[in-house]
């Protein structure tokens, strides 16, 4: 590792980790493009955020504990390519171990150190352009736990603003929830569908043929959104667009 390298801990995500390695490869390459060495510990688990969603505190507590164990052994900051595993570390934890005499101070300490991915990169490197180059016709759905809970907007709009060839179109309601919201999604399936339509009507007027988010549980729900309506509009992670450099 060169002087100039920041050492960088890749807290991947569950969801990505078994869906789509393929956002947290491009989260890698990024990071190694702008000097940064991004260390993976194996033993990291699910954030606890499912559990603390569905009301389950004692066993969002004890995924939380064992986070906070594998990252405190660690040194640089942790970026997560989710808005929403960000938030529950950012706030959540200090929030359910503010009573521990052992995790409090731990808890705000890792609290400190995070980050989202487009956060760091704007925020904490400066890095505004990364030298992408994408072509295509995109419109962007800013995710709610990063927009609302993290003030996570002009980061990716920055990044986004400075991808060569990408041509950007506006998205009427665009900060309105895609309906996803975890187990919102299943327990209300029916008010999740009705959101879900609305987006998706958005998309299709827009012209976009790609949507671009920053959170792969939303991304998810709105591809199935889709592709159920026969609509062929990719929807791709931030990261996936701004890893292409061609």
């Amino acid at each position: 590792m060169s002087k100039t390298q920041q050492i960088v801990q890749l807290l991947v995500t569950c969801m990505i980790d078994a869906i789509a390695p393929n956002i947290g490869m491009s989260v890698k390459n990024i990071l190694n493009r702008h000097q940064c060495e991004v260390q993976f510990q194996n033993s990291q688990t699910c954030c606890g955020q499912p559990a603390f969603n569905a009301g389950f505190i004692k066993q969002a507590r004890t995924m939380a504990r064992h986070t906070i164990d594998v990252f405190s052994k660690t040194t640089g900051p942790v970026v997560i390519p989710s808005g929403s595993c960000t938030d529950m570390i950012v706030h959540q934890y200090p929030e359910i171990l503010k009573h521990d005499p052992i995790y409090k101070t731990k808890a705000e300490q890792l609290s400190k150190r995070t980050f989202e991915f487009t956060q760091f990169l704007v925020d904490y490197l400066k890095v505004e352009d990364v030298g992408a180059h994408y072509t295509g016709c995109a419109a962007y759905h800013p995710c709610c736990h990063g927009l609302r809970n993290l003030n996570i907007k002009r980061q990716p709009s920055i990044l986004l603003n400075n991808t060569q060839s990408l041509k950007q179109v506006e998205l009427d309601c665009a900060e309105e929830c895609c309906g996803f919201g975890g187990l919102f999604s299943i327990n209300m399936n029916k008010i999740s569908e009705s959101m879900l339509n609305k987006k998706m009507s958005h998309v299709i007027d827009s012209g976009a043929n790609v949507l671009i988010a920053n959170d792969l549980g939303c991304i998810i729900h709105m591809q199935g959104g889709l592709r159920r309506k026969g609509i062929n509009i990719k929807v791709k992670h931030i990261a996936e667009i701004i890893d292409d450099c061609n």
